[in-house]
């Protein structure tokens, strides 16, 4: 179900910006994640485009939410997350979820949105290994034809493997003025990017040319400023310290990265919450950038 708002922009060719609601829902503490809907929401239109964040509401996708909508989103503890592969569930037994990166990705593009703001990707998990754990997200990416404008993958994830996994799959990496890719938290993961692009026009040039050419997204990896990331000592001490109390306490698989993330928001008091959304709002400004370009080209 698309909102009017959103309907009417993409009948009428103007610029629209996808956006996840994991996010919202499991990502920031209640109530901060309220405002934060907003805020996001207003980077998109500073940025010239109209957001369409996404979400599974009684079985029913929509894209676009209206107020009280986003309430709901953010005011309920009990929302599920929902992968692509739990879309048929939600739908056939009329459940409400928040839509991860993957989900989003696919109701995006199906919905004909070019463009897709989140903060950062899944990846491929350390000691993936021995416990085979990947995200979704990386899958879906190549099979979903948009722009995707992240600050890369958290560096809990193996960035390294992450990277390798996406060039197997054959999604576009670009870096954004940068040929380092970040690493959420900070502006560097220590991993290098083969290509970037310099301004709006280039990114939306570069999708138009992949979208001729075969299905698949590609990436535009935002850094932070240096001088607005986490202190990468602070980061690199605790993700250690983190990742050691984890081994310690026999956390494995699928527990390890909440276990970390929540080591870290408590070790860094807060400031990894206040990174999280300074880096969203500048991804959903620079997608609404992308998409103005995106519509202009089009046109």
């Amino acid at each position: 179900m698309l909102s009017p708002e959103v309907a009417d922009a993409l009948s009428s060719g103007r610029p629209v910006v996808a956006l996840e609601s994991t996010l919202l829902a499991h990502g920031l503490p209640r109530p901060d994640n309220r405002g934060a809907a907003d805020d996001v929401e207003a980077a998109v239109r500073a940025g010239g485009a109209v957001p369409a964040t996404i979400a599974v509401l009684d079985g029913v996708p929509h894209v676009g939410l209206t107020a009280a909508e986003v309430d709901r989103v953010c005011g309920d503890p009990d929302l599920a997350k929902l992968g692509i592969r739990d879309l048929p569930v939600a739908a056939a037994r009329g459940l409400s979820g928040a839509t991860t990166v993957s989900s989003t990705a696919l109701l995006a593009a199906a919905a004909g949105i070019g463009v897709f703001a989140t903060g950062g990707l899944g990846g491929v998990h350390r000691q993936s290994a021995e416990t085979f754990d990947e995200s979704a997200d990386l899958t879906a990416l190549s099979r979903s034809s948009l722009v995707v404008v992240c600050a890369g993958v958290k560096s809990i994830l193996d960035v390294p493997a992450t990277l390798e996994r996406l060039e197997s799959l054959s999604v576009t990496v670009v870096g954004y003025r940068t040929t380092t890719f970040p690493g959420f938290y900070v502006a560097d993961s220590g991993s290098a990017l083969d290509w970037s692009v310099d301004d709006p026009e280039q990114a939306a040039a570069v999708f138009a040319a992949r979208r001729d050419l075969a299905p698949g997204a590609v990436v535009v990896a935002n850094p932070l400023p240096v001088d607005e990331q986490l202190d990468p000592v602070l980061h690199d001490r605790v993700i250690a310290a983190a990742l050691s109390a984890a081994a310690d306490a026999g956390v494995r698989g699928k527990a390890v990265t909440p276990f970390v993330l929540d080591h870290l928001h408590r070790a860094s008091e807060g400031a990894t919450l206040a990174v999280n959304v300074r880096l969203v709002l500048r991804n959903a400004e620079l997608a609404g950038q992308i998409a103005v370009a995106l519509a202009a080209q089009a046109g």
